[in-house]
């Protein structure tokens, strides 16, 4: 007798049931998508006891007449495709034909649908079998109730959840509904309650805001950007709040909401230097790319996509990301950007609303040495050190590529961010395409402050805003040191008396371990016996730069540090040495340095937030200023 047999047609229906019902929320999600393939603008979603007793949803969809009614609960039964090359691009939400035939081989299914408003058929089935056929009236589109879930498999059915818990899972369900859909009007009942109610949107932000509330959605970035043949779109937490809140993560490809590990992470990856380690940002994320570039054909539950080309998809996110990251209005702030005026464009020198201050251009003049009365060069922060007087150089805070040769003062003021002089408009040093001003125009600097000499502050027209000089510098100095790293062309001098460094073992081993990162940084040393250095050559990020304290405290900093890969090495390196080269608090600053500061600032890729993930840029609007005051 053999051992092997064909399973009966009842067994099979009823595993592969197991594929795509899981639980109620596994129904709910696809009926709810049959809807929307329908065309569907408004849908309802009844459930009882959780989804155990009742799941019901009605849409006002294209309705079926009485054949492909009951031709609907036959396996692979579809009107999506026809042949296997209809797989490729396919832009539907189903396309198997395995929904409703597998939730009828678990429940007893009642099926109301018509093609046009008065007579419509009703389709009666149970366990998988067909009961009965008759018409029944109704408005054009389709209910479909599903009623005792699981009833014939109770092995199936013990590992149902509380009522609570099942209904928790299909509310999960219709927020990613409801986000890949803003378009559609989602209603939702549970036990005779009205409990979610989602009107239809013209945009993201305003469905976010319906489902998450109003004031986390305004406080989200908005990111829209085209790579090539990749669209990006969505929205994302600024740095500055990400911890404050519950994460929450939203992925969609061409419409249809996934879960896509490597596109995560290619988001997050755009955070890298602006948060503290640990923490993980909220995403709202939607990616178009052309349908025959994606494969949505890879998971039963079609919450898995594959691509044919992740990497560059992969890049599009992070990039969009970045460049979302890279405004202004990506800091502790409510302002509206740097303000930028194409060069000659009428008002360049511009009041803002309300206006209190005539901004001023940041001029050649005021960026050079500043002199006193009796001809003795000041000693600014980046003025040149001893009797030589120089014209102040802006690369000493702008991201430029060291060792370039010197572009003529309108160039260094104007040039975009990581611009190679002598390269196309826009090209920058990594092949990127520049992220902050367009060459050409003018970053308009605002009269500022130095408070406490820590702060800078000017009047922007949404608000006072602050940065603080340590952190905005040491992200100048970040991305221009990582820059050097990359290139290995950072300035030097050399010393005329070559300075002896004593170090403990452990720092002796931290240096020997980034020995070449430091020459790339323009540390020229050897060892000297023992735990010593014999330092050649020093960088030359600024005038007042402490080599040797800078060196000892980045040794001190990287004892014991680790890193998996070479990449992240660099990174550290160079956040550890931005971060001891840079301004410190009390230091005071010309109002040439303070311009220097603001225009190198603006023009770096992430301007505001600093490599620890802290803030450089806190805004605080007038609605709070003349609430403190008791305008308001």
């Amino acid at each position: 007798m053999p051992t092997i047999a064909v399973l009966p047609p009842a067994v099979a229906d009823q595993i592969a049931a197991g594929e795509v019902v899981e639980r109620p929320a596994s129904v709910v999600k696809e009926l709810v998508e049959n809807a929307l393939d329908a065309g569907a603008t408004a849908v309802e979603i009844t459930v009882e006891e959780g989804g155990r007793a009742l799941v019901r949803v009605s849409d006002d969809g294209r309705g079926m007449g009485r054949d492909d009614a009951v031709l609907a609960l036959a396996r692979h039964a579809t009107s999506k495709i026809r042949t296997a090359e209809d797989l490729v691009g396919v832009t539907s939400f189903g396309f198997r034909g395995e929904a409703l035939p597998a939730i009828c081989s678990v429940s007893q299914l009642d099926v109301v649908t018509a093609s046009a408003d008065g007579a419509g058929t009703r389709v009666e089935a149970a366990g998988g079998a067909l009961v009965h056929v008759s018409e029944a009236a109704r408005r054009r589109g389709t209910t479909v109730s599903v009623a005792r879930l699981f009833y014939n498999t109770p092995a199936r059915q013990k590992f149902l959840r509380s009522a609570r818990s099942e209904w928790r899972a299909i509310a999960d369900v219709l927020v990613l509904v409801a986000l890949a859909r803003p378009d559609v009007r989602l209603t939702a009942t549970h036990d005779g309650r009205t409990v979610v109610v989602y009107p239809a949107a013209p945009t993201l932000r305003a469905r976010l805001g319906a489902v998450h509330g109003a004031g986390y959605a305004d406080g989200l970035l908005d990111v829209d950007d085209v790579d090539g043949a990749v669209r990006v779109a969505g929205l994302v937490e600024r740095p500055g709040d990400v911890g404050t809140t519950a994460r929450r993560t939203y992925l969609s490809v061409n419409g249809r909401a996934v879960r896509d590990l490597g596109l995560v992470r290619a988001a997050e990856s755009a955070y890298r230097s602006t948060l503290a380690a640990g923490l993980r940002p909220s995403l709202f994320l939607t990616v178009t790319v052309p349908a025959d570039q994606v494969d949505v054909n890879v998971h039963p539950a079609k919450a898995e996509v594959r691509f044919r080309d992740r990497w560059t998809v992969e890049r599009a996110v992070e990039r969009a990301v970045r460049r979302a990251l890279g405004t202004f209005d990506s800091g502790t702030a409510l302002g509206s950007g740097w303000r930028v005026v194409p060069r000659g464009a009428p008002g360049a020198v511009p009041v803002p609303a309300g206006g209190t201050w005539p901004a001023v251009g940041a001029d050649v003049a005021a960026l050079r040495v500043h002199a006193h009365p009796g001809g003795r060069p000041d000693t600014g922060l980046f003025a040149p050190d001893g009797a030589l007087p120089a014209p102040f150089d802006a690369r000493t805070l702008d991201p430029t590529p060291a060792g370039a040769a010197p572009l003529p003062w309108d160039e260094v003021e104007r040039a975009p961010p990581g611009a190679v002089p002598g390269s196309p408009t826009g090209a920058t040093s990594n092949g990127e395409a520049a992220e902050g001003p367009a060459a050409g125009d003018e970053i308009v600097v605002p009269p500022l402050t130095q408070l406490r000499r820590t702060f800078l502050m000017f009047e922007h027209p949404d608000g006072l805003v602050l940065i603080d000089q340590h952190s905005a510098h040491e992200r100048v100095l970040y991305e221009r040191f990582l820059g050097a790293l990359e290139r290995g062309d950072a300035p030097m001098q050399r010393l005329l008396f070559p300075l002896t460094l004593h170090l403990s073992p452990a720092h002796a081993e931290a240096f020997e371990a980034h020995r070449e990162e430091f020459a790339r940084l323009g540390y020229d040393a050897e060892p000297f016996g023992g735990a010593s250095l014999l330092v050649h050559a020093v960088p030359t990020p600024h005038a007042r730069f402490d080599a040797e304290r800078c060196l000892r405290e980045t040794l001190d900093a990287l004892t014991g540090d680790r890193h998996a890969a070479a990449h992240a090495r660099h990174e550290r390196l160079a956040a550890t040495v931005a971060c001891k080269a840079a301004v410190k608090a009390g230091d005071p600053l010309s109002d040439g340095e303070m311009r220097a500061l603001y225009v190198a600032l603006a023009r770096t890729t992430l301007p505001a937030h600093d490599v620890h993930g802290r803030a450089t840029i806190v805004h605080l609007g007038w609605d709070e200023v003349e609430r403190r005051f008791g305008r308001r």
